[in-house]
């Protein structure tokens, strides 16, 4: 379902453009659940009746007519998320989820081409627009549900790079680094963590190798530096199938591959909704 699909199909939970809170249970058991690691930077997960429909601070969610849902906290954030769900009976629920604070590392990154930390200015222009290109690939919202049942890692290797670390990069403070790292030869395969669809496969200047899958309710996911890569915008994917092979191209030091993800625009932590804790050994 579409999001601006579910908007539309949410008219008959309110009249206005916020999403109303629903009345209680009345017998006080709330009956839909969040599951997940629940702290900075995290893909949350939630469980309702079939047929019901959820709002997060007051916006209507993507939900699957057997009642699943996700949304993400952000890699900063403080404040308490707001949960609504109305039961296909009239009753619902709201609960309140704040997420655990992290502390992150501080990561000195040395030997990376000067021209990737400071672009000469006749790229910042290329930069900007792959940026662009990025943000509005991330403004999908598809039916896709595979992922609710937790991601594999897409590939074998040492985890070499953490999600949120303040980066400095041959001595100058960039971004943190929104991803998680994994050091292996080039040409190690790729695998789909989960079903999706192909959204952007190009090359670009930072990201090298990069390719952004679509999984569905507002998750993305995107891997960087690949040496090839497998799969083309509107392909769709299996999980497990073969999509690129890693690489050293863009900003890289060494051959690894970045694995990101995102709900909408709000960053998020792979490795704290995979199956497994860490990547297979090479």
């Amino acid at each position: 379902m579409r999001r601006r699909e579910f908007l539309a199909s949410a008219a008959a939970f309110t009249a206005t453009s916020a999403f109303a809170a629903p009345p209680s249970s009345t017998n006080g058991n709330v009956r839909f659940a969040i599951t997940g690691a629940l702290e900075q930077g995290s893909l949350a997960f939630g469980a309702a009746p079939p047929g019901s429909l959820a709002a997060l601070d007051g916006r209507p969610l993507a939900i699957t007519p057997d009642g699943h849902f996700a949304f993400g906290f952000d890699w900063d954030q403080t404040r308490a998320s707001l949960v609504s769900v109305r039961y296909p009976d009239g009753g619902g629920d709201s609960r309140s989820f704040t997420p655990t604070k992290r502390q992150y590392e501080i990561q000195r990154v040395n030997g990376l081409p000067q021209e990737t930390v400071t672009p000469p200015p006749q790229v910042i222009a290329r930069i900007n627009r792959e940026n662009e290109l990025i943000y509005l690939a991330r403004m999908t919202s598809s039916e896709g549900s595979d992922f609710l049942s937790g991601f594999d890692w897409p590939a074998p290797g040492i985890e070499s790079g953490v999600f949120g670390s303040q980066r400095i990069d041959n001595g100058v403070a960039v971004a943190p680094h929104f991803g998680v790292d994994m050091a292996a030869p080039v040409g190690t395969p790729i695998h789909a963590p989960a079903a999706g669809s192909v959204t952007i496969s190009d090359d670009y200047y930072l990201d090298g190798g990069f390719t952004l899958m679509d999984h569905g309710q507002g998750v993305s996911t995107c891997y960087l530096h690949q040496s090839k890569r497998l799969v083309k915008v509107g392909d769709s994917v299996k999980r497990g199938q073969l999509i690129g092979h890693v690489g050293q191209t863009g900003r890289a030091t060494g051959p690894h591959l970045h694995w990101a993800m995102n709900w909408f625009q709000v960053k998020l932590d792979p490795s704290r909704c995979t199956r497994k804790p860490k990547p297979d050994p090479l």
